[in-house]
């Protein structure tokens, strides 16, 4: 069974690489004289009809339709892989691994693996050669005579030609920029991606897109001024291009690029967050300036990240069962969350609000540490002598890798810096849910993390649950070394480990349902239902649009009907679609969520931590001396005043296969990755963890 599961798998991968290369393809052909004169022309006369126009039909069929159906391909090929053994399949040895080696550890583009600076290389020589020969064909026709017919001069109708060209080429970056923000995107695991990993890719792309479209916007004004036509700032053609529709565009997206930088968006967060919301700006007036034909270039992504944006806020609506926290004297809290048994997800998985999640078998939880307001103010609400009984929460997620893939190294070492230590946590819990409930033979495990304070070290504890038992960990092989780098000592019991841990027991009210999928356990399957039957139901709507209300006016001459109320009315059905579709999804699979709900609330019902308990309970206090339990104790070793020696603690590992994940600062992570690509140790595998941008 499991052989004919990897069989349609690889056979799925690759029929979607096979449609992702001829998309490739036709970027790369798309600037030449062949596809734009002879290639084009005649798939607009084989697609022309009433019902989609002279240019919107090909345009969906070569652009947007591939898109589409290498996402629902990709669902199926998720919703498979939930059949294999995960345990079992990681004990192959890795492929590829020297190319996730990384190459480039220091400059603007951080650490870059050579894989990705392949990719990168590859992306930005398409850039070039578009530009390239958009320009060199557009000079091609530029002589003094067809400049003077235009009362242009010769190195004015180059630089209209150069702006166009400019914003054509900006529009190639736009079409990949909102794959890696599609959170439960179908797309990024079948290359091994996260959306939280893909996030730098979005980055790059963000700066690319604004470079152009800046570029653009600036080459545009100059020809005007030197034209003694400023007046077109302020044109709103009726058919064509809309001026003012871009000049909003790109104002809303300067606003965005501005909060981008570095010192704003970590200093200013809810401003860089909040700012960024007018992606909606941008992308509504973007298709208003170049119409609804031309943004069928980049609609599939947008499309993608429409259907995942609304998934995630129908998810949001719903108030989730907090069932207990943890403070610690770090100023770190843990919230455990009940969830549903459908409800499935790997290690390292993050929330909406992008903390890392701790894997439980019928729990899941969160680590918040207090560094911003809002998670401060959490804090003082959890650490007051008077605390609440029910805290009111609703999340997104969770989102993570398809796979767990730290498993198919014989050695793993983790090395965290402060709270970098979150994600660790939830592999070794899977690690031990693996030794314990499947059976699975694990491997050595080194975890070294270094803290600030000696009370940072009760980070620790969280590697056991809040009612985790110390033999749970006998079966695992883990060494924990422990780095205090600013007290030289040991705290003594009146100092800082004489602190408390304090566990709170909330009572949450009967509505507050357990965390479980939107899309029920076979989320993979109904989202592919969701992306196929919006975008059919896209297609009649707008058939029967351009047929009976465009096109006995326009006659597909593009030359009356208004461009600006055809891409309206493009994006309208659009939203409405996706909205529709997903909506009866959700409700369809709302009755099987709310039936593993009450079974959970039942089990809770009947547990210890009832209200008919003592109040006490619910808020009992801790010494930390009797955390963690014995068997963590005896696994850890703790260093004081001194960092560790990465270079000499990895260098001395023995074993073929060394994973070394990294989760920290900027610093540590650039350590790390020097010595794994060093080239003396082949046997290093890097890969690094960063949810701090």
């Amino acid at each position: 069974m499991a052989s004919k599961v990897d069989m349609v798998r690889a056979s799925t991968k690759l029929l979607v690489m096979v449609v992702f290369i001829g998309s490739l393809f036709i970027w790369t052909v798309t600037p030449t004289n062949t596809y734009r004169k002879i290639w084009l022309p005649r798939i607009r006369t084989q697609l022309n009809s009433t019902y989609f126009g002279l240019q919107t039909g090909p345009r969906i069929l070569i652009n947007t339709f591939p898109i589409l159906f290498m996402a629902v391909l990709g669902c199926f090929y998720l919703h498979l892989g939930k059949k294999v053994n995960d345990y079992k399949a990681h004990e192959r040895k890795q492929r590829l691994a020297l190319l996730k080696k990384p190459m480039v550890v220091k400059g603007p583009l951080g650490i870059v693996s050579s894989i990705e600076l392949g990719f990168f290389t590859m992306f930005i020589a398409l850039l070039v050669w578009s530009l390239s020969i958009y320009i060199y064909n557009s000079f091609a026709t530029i002589t003094p005579k067809s400049a003077a017919e235009d009362g242009e001069q010769v190195w004015e109708a180059k630089l209209e030609t150069t702006a166009l060209r400019l914003g054509l080429v900006g529009n190639i970056c736009l079409v990949f920029l909102s794959f890696p923000v599609a959170r439960g995107s179908s797309l990024l695991p079948l290359f091994g991606l996260t959306s939280e990993s893909s996030i730098k890719y979005h980055i790059w792309l963000g700066h690319l897109v604004m470079a152009f479209f800046t570029a653009h916007g600036i080459c545009y004004i100059v020809f005007w001024i030197a034209t003694n036509n400023i007046t077109q700032m302020v044109e709103w053609a009726n058919t064509g291009t809309s001026n003012v529709a871009g000049e909003i565009a790109l104002l809303a997206g300067l606003a965005m690029w501005a909060t981008t930088i570095p010192r704003i968006r970590r200093k200013f967060f809810e401003l860089f967050f909040y700012t960024h919301y007018l992606y909606i700006i941008f992308t509504f007036f973007f298709v208003l300036h170049v119409g609804i034909f031309y943004a069928c270039m980049m609609l599939p992504g947008f499309y993608l990240f429409l259907v995942d944006r609304y998934l995630r806020f129908l998810q949001s609506r719903k108030c989730v069962r907090l069932v207990s926290a943890r403070v610690l004297p770090c100023d770190t809290i843990e919230l455990n969350f009940s969830k549903t048994p459908g409800l499935k997800y790997n290690p390292t998985s993050i929330l909406f609000v992008n903390v890392p999640i701790i894997l439980e078998p019928e729990k899941l939880s969160v680590m918040i540490k207090s560094e911003g307001s809002w998670s401060k103010k959490l804090n003082q609400m959890l650490s007051s002598s008077n605390p609440i009984d029910r805290l009111q929460v609703s999340i997104e997620g969770p989102y993570g890798p398809a796979s767990t893939h730290f498993l198919r190294h014989d050695t793993l070492v983790m090395v965290s810096g402060g709270s970098g230590i979150t994600p660790f946590i939830s592999v070794i819990r899977e690690l031990i849910y693996a030794s314990t409930t499947v059976k699975c033979k694990t491997q050595q495990i080194i975890l070294i993390c270094s803290f600030k304070k000696s009370s940072d070290v009760t980070m620790l504890d969280l590697i056991l649950p809040n009612a985790g038992s110390p033999t749970e960990l006998s079966n695992l092989k883990i060494q924990i070394m422990a780095y205090v780098t600013r007290e030289k000592q040991q705290p003594t019991t009146e100092q800082n480990w004489k602190k408390l841990v304090r566990a709170l027991w909330f009572k949450p009210y009967p509505t507050d349902s357990p965390i479980s999928s939107i899309l029920g356990t076979n989320s993979w399957l109904w989202l592919a239902v969701v992306i196929l039957s919006s975008f059919i139901i896209f297609l009649i709507l707008i058939g029967i649009i351009g047929r009976y209300y465009i096109y006995p006016i326009d006659h597909n001459t593009n030359r009356v009907f208004s461009s600006s109320l055809k891409s309206f009315l493009h994006m309208l059905v659009m939203c409405v679609c996706i909205a529709a579709t997903a909506s009866i999804a959700v409700i369809w699979n709302k009755k099987q969520n709310a039936q593993e709900a009450n079974q959970i609330q039942n089990l809770e019902v009947s547990t210890p931590t009832g209200s008919s308990l003592p109040s006490s309970f619910y808020n009992a206090d801790r010494e930390l001396e009797s955390l963690p339990h014995q068997f963590l104790i005896q696994s850890t070793n703790v260093h004081y005043g001194e960092r560790p020696d990465l270079k000499i603690i990895l260098f001395d590992l023995k074993g073929s296969s060394v994973g070394v994940l990294v989760c920290g600062p900027k610093k540590m992570r650039h350590e790390v990755a020097t010595i794994c690509s060093s080239g003396l140790a082949d046997n290093l595998h890097f890969e690094s963890i960063s949810f701090s941008w």
